[in-house]
Order: C-alpha cells, then structure tokens, then sequence
C-alpha cells in the first residue's frame, strides 16, 4: 500500500496518460478501420487490391514491431516531427485499424444482398447504400466483437512502456530509480488496469444482450 500511496501523483498522472493515449487511437482506429472496410467491399479494384493487403500485412505484424518503427525507425526519416504520445498514437490506430476493418466487414457481410442491390436499383451511390442501408443494419452484429477490438486496444497501451514512461506501464522504471519494490509497484498498475477494463466489460455485455441478433 506504501508503494501507492507515496507515489499516488504518479499513478494518477501515468493512468491519465493511458486513457488518453486509448481515447484518441479508439477514434483513429475506428475512423481508419471504417475507411479500409468500404475500400474492401467497395467496387473499386484498386482500393480492394490495397484494404486487402493493409489488413493481411498489418495483422500479421507485431505490434511491438509497429512501436519500434514509429519510435526509432521514424525520426530518422525527417517527414513531420511528433512527440512520443503523437507516435504511440499512430502505431496503435495503424495496428488497430486492420481489426475494426475485419470486424465492419464481417457485419457488412451479415446484410442480405438484397438490400444493396434494391438500393442501387433505386439509384443509391456505393457511399449512399453503405452509409445509409447497409452500415446502419450492420451495427447490431458489429458492436459486441467492436468492443473486444478495443478492449485488446486498452490493453496494448502497456506496450508504450517499453518505449516510454509516461503511461501506466512504465511506472517501474520510476519506481525502481527511487528504491520502490517493483513487483508490488506493478501489482497496483494491474489493478488499475482491471479497474479500466471492467467497465468495457460490463458495456459489451450489456449491448451484446440488448443488440442481439437472432440466427
């Protein structure tokens, strides 16, 4: 409890670093993962040809190697500078991404076709029958393996600390500097991160009982 409590600004800031850093790559993943699914199951052979490999590659790709890329790798190419938090961000939207894309075009795929063709024999766009007819219907078989997606997400933002400190994950490092006994140190950081995953938890539930589709 000593390890808590002496050190309790410290665990407040590093678990307000991991809910940020979960917060903004939730947004971009789900963004970019939208993005792929309609390249996937769009017309255009080009797009298909590039969401198809995006998705083959990156989810065949460590994640710790993603965060190796951005954190040594990238620098060095002098596009834009970024900080660490910009860098872990894109690391985890790009790694993400690729799973919210299985998961929407799975739900996709749930829709009978009957509904894209009658919408394009009204005279519906792609983006207009996506946007309008099939995604809305495909929401109820997305959202309970969506929430899996980012509850996986949640708990790789402890592979930041490998990179960093300033997340949760990387409070041993602080805490062994000062003398502090890291094993009960990490104790607390695994609570903390229960306490973050519970409530996701419970919401997946939840929708999945309320959003339940029949078979």
């Amino acid at each position: 409890m000593n390890v808590l409590l002496d050190n309790l600004g410290l665990y407040g800031e590093a678990f307000l670093g991991t809910i940020r850093l979960f917060l903004v790559s939730a947004v971009g993943s789900l963004i970019g993962g939208l993005l792929l699914a309609g390249m996937r199951v769009g017309p255009v052979p080009v797009l298909r040809a590039f969401g198809t490999g995006y998705v083959n590659i990156v989810r065949n790709t460590p994640l710790t190697l993603v965060f190796f890329f951005f954190a040594f790798a990238y620098p060095r190419l002098d596009i834009v500078e970024l900080s660490f938090f910009a860098r872990a961000c894109t690391a985890l939207i790009v790694y993400t991404s690729a799973f919210v894309c299985e998961v929407v075009r799975s739900g996709i795929n749930t829709v009978p076709v009957g509904q894209a063709e009658a919408s394009r024999a009204l005279g519906f766009t792609f983006s207009q029958t996506l946007s309008s007819i099939v995604l809305p219907q495909a929401v109820r078989s997305v959202v309970p393996p969506l929430s899996s997606v980012e509850i996986a997400l949640l708990k790789n933002t402890a592979i930041a600390a490998g990179f960093s400190v300033f997340e949760a994950g990387g409070i041993y490092q602080n805490l062994s500097e000062n003398g502090y006994n890291v094993f009960a140190g990490l104790l607390w950081v695994a609570a903390g991160f229960l306490i973050l995953v519970i409530p996701l938890t419970l919401l997946q539930r939840s929708l999945e009982r309320r959003w339940s589709v029949a078979r």
